[in-house]
C-alpha cells in the first residue's frame, strides 16, 4: 500500500511518536498550525470517515478515548480542537482517516 500514514505506522518513514498501543498511532504533525498538532489515527487503514462502519466503529470510540489522554499529558487546559478532514472539499490531503488535535492558542471559530 502507498499510504503515507501505513509508512508511518510501519516505522517506514520517521515520526515523533507521542502515544501507541495495538490499534492506534499518534505523533506530532510535521506542519503544526498550533503549539500542540499531533495526528491520532487507527492502525487499520480506513480511508475517512465514510470508511466507518459496525466493524471498525470502536477503534473511532478508543481514539477519542487516546486523544483524552493526550490532552490530559500535553497539559491542554484551556481546551483543545478535533478535526477530521473528510474528501476533497473537506481538504483531505492523506486518505487514511486521523483525527488533528490542536491546542495551546485560541482557536478561531469559525475556521479560516
Amino acid at each position: 500500500m502507498n499510504c503515507l500514514f501505513c509508512k508511518i505506522i510501519a516505522g517506514q518513514i520517521p515520526s515523533t511518536k507521542v502515544y501507541e498501543d495495538e490499534t492506534v498511532y499518534a505523533f506530532r504533525d510535521i506542519n503544526p498550525q498550533a503549539p500542540t498538532h499531533i495526528l491520532v489515527v487507527p492502525k487499520a487503514h480506513i480511508a475517512d470517515c465514510n470508511g466507518i462502519n459496525a466493524e471498525n466503529s470502536a477503534v473511532v470510540a478508543h481514539i477519542f478515548e487516546v486523544i483524552s489522554q493526550l490532552a490530559e499529558h500535553e497539559g491542554l487546559e484551556n481546551g483543545y480542537r478535533v478535526i477530521s478532514n473528510c474528501g476533497p472539499d473537506g481538504c483531505q490531503s492523506v486518505h487514511h482517516l486521523h483525527f488533528h488535535l490542536l491546542a495551546g492558542r485560541y482557536l478561531q471559530w469559525p475556521p479560516g
